[in-house]
């Protein structure tokens, strides 16, 4: 575990100054070596901080809000930023310069421009990264040029709370804040199926005032077809297919006989699936 504000140098800093220093809003351990960690900011900076010899060997500015999101591609050479103004940026792990900046675009029918957490991962090939905001997933390639994207609509309709590659690179896993989960193809963005948020969430939640809903998500390490929510509440659920031969979006086995589920159309109309 590490303690920022007890240990780093950057922080002692700021001893006697009155105002606390900013927070720190996300953390990314370099790929190559895990004494150096990329430490966003709540004051839109990136702090790279060599663990080992406890220094903030150098500061990135480029964003104009809080940081929300870091990715590493050890392919690339690269560290990707995203923030809550929207704004994607490239840096050089060799030393550290900015490459490329870009602010996503906002879907037809949305303000520009836009604000709000923008979140990033890339895929497991390490070139493709997906960028999630509350108003779309969408996948960039190295040049930071997106290749295709996908907005809330129609079933899905309410804002995307998070999103996250399936640990085999082949699904896109997207929650929304009225609790639905959207499982889509990685390469397509296609929506596979819609999970309800009555298939996971407990009816006395959904009756509150406020109802609860995913904050962040997770990938089993192993399992493709399982994820792990964190949920406003404070609870954590897990998330897979009722039937274990059943994956996302696929028809269910004879076994277990009919169900409301069913193959996807070519049209993109996407089978909604009991999860458990």
């Amino acid at each position: 575990m590490i303690f920022l504000t007890e240990s780093t140098s950057y922080f002692a800093g700021h001893d006697n100054i009155c105002s606390p220093p900013p927070a720190a809003t996300f953390l990314a351990f370099h790929p190559q070596d895990n004494n150096i960690i990329a430490i966003g900011m709540e004051d839109s900076t990136i702090l790279i901080y060599n663990v080992r010899v406890d220094e903030v060997k150098t500061k990135l500015k480029g964003h104009q809000n809080r940081i929300t999101g870091l990715a590493f591609s050890q392919s690339l050479n690269v560290l990707v930023s995203s923030g809550a103004d929207t704004q994607l940026c490239v840096w050089s792990i060799d030393g550290w310069e900015k490459k490329k900046t870009r602010f996503i675009q906002a879907p037809a029918g949305r303000q520009s421009p836009l604000v709000g957490e923008t979140k990033v991962q890339f895929h497991n090939d390490h070139t493709h990264l997906l960028v999630a905001h509350e108003s779309q997933i969408a996948v960039y390639d190295c040049k930071l040029d997106c290749l295709r994207s996908w907005s809330p609509k129609d079933a899905l309709a309410a804002p995307i709370s998070s999103a996250i590659y399936s640990c085999d690179g082949l699904l896109v896993y997207a929650t929304f804040c009225d609790g639905a989960v959207g499982v889509f193809d990685a390469d397509t963005l296609r929506l596979r199926c819609r999970v309800a948020p009555t298939a996971y969430i407990p009816s006395f939640s959904l009756r509150w005032r406020h109802p609860t809903y995913p904050l962040v998500i997770a990938a089993h390490p192993s399992e493709p077809n399982q994820i792990a929510v964190g949920m406003t509440d404070g609870s954590v659920h897990v998330v897979e297919p009722s039937d274990v031969e059943l994956k996302w979006g696929g028809a269910p086995s004879q076994d277990n006989g009919p169900s409301n589920s069913s193959n996807p159309s070519p049209s993109g109309q996407a089978s909604e699936l009991p999860s458990r």
